[in-house]
């Protein structure tokens, strides 16, 4: 598999603040949870921590221990969304969650949620391009509020199939 470029991921922005939302369509709960999402996660107890997680917040989740796994799970499952927290430099990280994407041939409206610790501060999340961010939260509030607010704007653009979008609201 050819390796993606990430030279257009230089440009680091701090995301909106929590409080700020995009204009345009704006989802209910509801809406937000009929979303897929993919876990990726090498530690198991924290992989099945966030599918708990999120499945009691209503979301379809699908579960991967490794990035081959995450790619076969993406191909059945087709998620809005993916979270990735594996082991590895940020770079080699960020590299294996854009392959994930890339080798389920998703494209770039899938956002992509990479966990680190050492290179941002507690709290803070990091819109870095191509619908890549990075993100060190302080609690599993902050991931909720990151998933609502990409899955919305994901959903502003076209990317998800909402009951509103298909005319079932």
């Amino acid at each position: 598999m050819p390796m993606p470029d990430l030279t257009a991921l230089t440009d680091m922005k701090p995301f909106q603040s929590a409080a700020s939302k995009p204009e345009g369509i704006l989802l209910t709960s509801a809406q937000e949870r009929s979303a897929t999402i993919l876990v990726v996660e090498d530690v198991h107890e924290t992989r099945d921590g966030i599918e708990t997680l999120l499945t009691a917040d209503g979301y379809t989740v699908a579960a991967a221990r490794d990035q081959r796994d995450a790619i076969e799970r993406a191909q059945r499952t087709t998620p809005d969304l993916i979270l990735v927290g594996l082991a590895g430099t940020l770079r080699e990280v960020i590299f294996g969650a854009l392959s994930i994407r890339q080798g389920a041939a998703l494209g770039e409206r899938v956002a992509l949620v990479v966990f680190c610790a050492a290179e941002i501060d507690e709290g803070d999340e990091v819109a870095i391009g191509k619908n890549v961010h990075l993100t060190h939260p302080d609690n599993f509030n902050q991931v909720r509020g990151l998933i609502a607010r990409l899955l919305n704007e994901n959903a502003i653009a076209g990317g998800i199939a909402t009951p509103a979008k298909q005319g079932i609201l």
